[in-house]
């Protein structure tokens, strides 16, 4: 497992300070911003029956403008070809990312499973808790913020359906294929396993409106997904995985989803 062949930052040429910034903004700056909006976004659910709707579409101008700018400044870099930034066709897998692939897959099925049991169905009681108008901003806790993100009606779902695809496509090339060829050309020789905690590090720390919990279980993952793409050299099969995980909770009934309303104070 090898990480991209980029020998030293000054490869990237003229298009090395934009994308050292992109780069820091990625790990220090989109954990805030996502907080941020997160919060935001539910202090609207309580009241706007569009909130998620509109969060959808704020997510998919976000990403796809991001990732356009990077595309940009990566097509403005002379001397990094598309297989440094893992644009190729993938070459087979080593046993441990196969491993690797299956192991997420199967979770994902079990997961689908246990949310279309009915587990998570009706209200947690942190949730339905009596507040006074104004304070439904920070209502949700870390633990249920990723919940209050998942689709109820038709509508919904259609949108978090490009949603999940635009994940796939646009975080896998943010935080595997752009960020680890500049922290490969800022630091060249550094191993694989390296860059692979920096890929777990930075995805992990930009869902931090989920919580210490959601900040470990999506640095894990995204600390996999960097390294199958690291052993294949493409991104396919990282933007496959991280649409079908995405997707996964298109396949859960709106009834299996936690309600995530508020009883205001009369």
């Amino acid at each position: 497992m090898t990480g991209p062949d980029l020998t030293s930052f000054a490869a990237f040429g003229p298009a090395q300070l934009a994308a050292a910034i992109i780069a820091v903004y990625l790990v220090v700056g989109e954990p805030f911003v996502g907080y941020v909006l997160h919060r935001r976004f539910e202090g609207r659910l309580r009241s706007d029956p569009a909130a998620r709707r509109s969060f959808y579409q704020r997510l998919l101008v976000l990403e796809w403008g991001l990732a356009a700018v990077t595309l940009v400044v990566w097509l403005a870099a002379p001397g990094v070809g598309a297989a440094e930034v893992g644009l190729r066709l993938p070459s087979v897998p080593g046993p441990v990312a196969l491993l690797v692939v299956v192991a997420l897959l199967v979770l994902s099925v079990l997961s689908v499973r246990a949310l279309r049991s009915g587990a998570l169905a009706g209200p947690p009681p942190e949730v339905l808790r009596r507040t006074r108008p104004g304070d439904a901003r920070h209502a949700e806790p870390p633990g249920h913020a990723a919940l209050a993100l998942l689709p109820r009606s038709r509508s919904e779902r259609r949108l978090f359906a490009l949603v999940g695809v635009t994940a796939g496509v646009c975080e896998e090339w943010l935080y595997r294929g752009f960020l680890l060829a500049v922290a490969a050309a800022l630091a060249p020789g550094l191993p694989a396993l390296a860059l692979v905690l920096v890929a777990g590090v930075a995805f992990g720390l930009a869902h931090a409106y989920q919580g210490l919990t959601g900040v470990l279980t999506t640095g894990v993952l995204g600390s996999l997904l960097a390294g199958v793409h690291l052993s294949t050299g493409s991104l396919l099969l990282p933007v496959l995985l991280h649409a079908a995980i995405d997707l996964r909770f298109l396949l859960v009934p709106s009834s299996a989803l936690p309600s995530a309303s508020v009883v205001p104070v009369r």
